[in-house]
């Protein structure tokens, strides 16, 4: 029981970890949905998007592999949230427009999660755990 006690304790102190853990977790995500939204687009196709339209598609997905990867290694981490902010609020007012909440599949409730995550990322930073504080620690 002490060993557990003494354990939270010290996660108690640095609350940054979780925070920094989220921000990785988010990034690695939309950097999987930006590959493959650009690795299979004829499944975007067959959704209903016009080939006009397509063009459209690969900038989402060139702009959630981007701002993905840059929230996982928490390199300019407001930048790539708020190049996705824009997207995610599209996604919610108009792709998601017509469905409803609990609805199966891909719902309108964790599409507004992850708008809701970018914009605390946005704000506030990354937290901890980022790129930029190891390779200050770094003795080069």
């Amino acid at each position: 029981m002490n060993m557990f006690i003494s354990s939270t304790s010290s996660l108690d102190s640095k609350p940054g970890i979780a925070f920094g853990l989220i921000r990785i977790f988010l990034g690695i995500a939309l950097a999987i949905r930006g590959y493959l939204i650009l690795a299979n687009p004829d499944s975007i196709i067959e959704l209903g998007v016009e080939q006009e339209l397509f063009v459209w598609v690969s900038l989402v997905g060139i702009t959630h592999l981007f701002g993905g990867i840059l929230l996982a290694v928490g390199f300019l981490t407001r930048l790539g949230a708020f190049i996705q902010i824009p997207i995610l609020f599209s996604a919610i007012f108009f792709v998601y427009s017509h469905t409803k909440l609990m609805m199966g599949g891909q719902s309108i409730e964790l599409a507004a999660l992850v708008l809701f995550l970018l914009c605390v990322f946005f704000i506030f930073g990354s937290g901890s755990l980022k790129i930029t504080d190891f390779m200050a620690n770094k003795n080069i």
